[in-house]
């Protein structure tokens, strides 16, 4: 693709797309990590629950907000032409496995505040009323967050994976252009 007004092709995506990108991998990663390994196993009976719940619904609703602003910037900003890994099937899926990002981090938004406001975890959480359920397993939204969490763990190994095979194998410079230098 080219950059507007000019026939130079784009060789990196956009900082401010690069800088998003970025940030949310290390926020996306962090909750589902957070999420699986501290808050889910902690009982809810445990005082300590409340303060993971919080932790993880404060930085799930920036990463709600960056999400939305990530995908106007990806919109209305140039991006390199795609990768080719040598694999024709690849290239077909390339862009499929990205946009499924947007499609797994909004359903994990989705059922994270279904399943708050089911339970009232807003006024629990934040202002002291109430105290938790005895579980969050018997909610619908529950079993979604749990299935996309795996889904999603899935798809962040395949996209390191893909990232690395580019690097190393291929040497062809893939990381370059999601990384900070000269557009």
């Amino acid at each position: 693709m080219t950059t507007p007004n000019s026939s130079t092709p784009v060789q990196r995506y956009h900082p401010a797309l690069m800088a998003l990108h970025w940030l949310m991998a290390l926020m996306i990663i962090a909750l589902l990590l957070g999420g699986s390994l501290v808050t889910a196993p902690t009982p809810n009976t445990d005082p300590e629950k409340i303060g993971h719940i919080k932790g993880h619904m404060i930085v799930a609703l920036s990463v709600g907000v960056l999400l939305i602003v990530r995908l106007l910037v990806r919109l209305r900003t140039s991006h390199p032409a795609p990768a080719r890994s040598g694999m024709a099937w690849a290239d077909r899926v390339a862009p499929w496995t990205h946009w499924a990002f947007y499609v797994l981090v909004f359903t994990m938004l989705v059922s994270g505040m279904t399943m708050a406001a089911m339970t009232g975890l807003p006024d629990i959480v934040f202002n002291g009323k109430g105290s938790l359920p005895s579980d969050f397993w018997h909610l619908p939204p529950r079993v979604v967050h749990g299935i996309v969490a795996k889904a999603l763990f899935a798809l962040i190994a395949l996209h390191i994976g893909a990232a690395v095979y580019h690097q190393v194998i291929r040497k062809d410079g893939l990381l370059s252009r999601m990384w900070f230098g000269k557009r």
